[in-house]
């Protein structure tokens, strides 16, 4: 069982999400808007958000760029356009699936089913910690030695725990794109960008580039 959003601005399609949903031994919750999914999202998170494309008042690709500043939480878009171009924007802008309407029940479901399977084979492990950083996972929380608290972005947060996660293996820039982004289309700009970010933020963090390569972190837990 997992909480679910569903953020549809047709009433008659999000029942009969929420309906399909509960069926399946789901807690769904609905937003008509944007707005409203946001607020709900902050109230109390989900374990995957269903976001239709068209909303009104805070559209669909500003709702996904803002639930992105804040949480890595899987997002599956629905839309009407069955564009490839529009696909790819919905898949690097961060969102984790993209279903066209109509579908399949079955195929709906299954693809729901795969992503709170693959979050929570993610997130087994509680932490990470060494003697310069701990990582809190569940948490989304990063730490100095000290005690200080180090702010990141959702992204950020999903490249350090990528990559403390396998200490010691050479993570290629599509290794990264695919498990960071979800998304095999982006460019090594995208990721040198974001490793830069890392690295200001954590001046010490071991991660080495491997030249024409990707990167490795070098450290091991404690």
């Amino acid at each position: 069982m997992a909480d679910i959003l569903v953020v549809e601005d047709a009433p008659e399609y999000s029942m009969a999400l929420k309906l399909l949903l509960e069926r399946a031994g789901h807690d769904v919750r609905t937003a008509g808007d944007g707005l409203a999914a946001l607020d709900a999202f902050h109230a109390a998170a989900a374990d995957l958000v269903v976001l239709d494309l068209g909303l009104p008042l805070l559209g669909g690709w500003e709702t996904l760029e803002r639930l992105r500043d804040v949480s890595d939480v899987p997002v599956m878009i629905l839309s009407a356009t069955n564009d490839e171009l529009e696909k790819v924007r919905g898949l690097q802008s961060g969102a984790d699936d993209y279903q066209v309407k109509p579908f399949s029940t079955p195929e709906f479901l299954a693809r729901c089913a795969a992503l709170l399977r693959r979050t929570r084979t993610e997130t087994r492990a509680a932490a990470y910690e060494d003697g310069y950083v701990r990582v809190d996972f569940a948490a989304r929380a990063v730490t100095l030695a000290d005690g200080s608290a180090v702010e990141l972005t959702a992204t950020e947060f999903r490249l350090l725990a990528t990559l403390v996660r396998q200490p010691g293996e050479v993570l290629t820039h599509s290794d990264l794109l695919r498990l960071v982004w979800r998304d095999a289309v982006g460019t090594k700009d995208q990721v040198k960008t974001y490793v830069r970010y890392l690295r200001r933020k954590l001046p010490e963090l071991p991660v080495e580039s491997v030249r024409g390569v990707g990167y490795i972190f070098s450290a091991s837990p404690a």
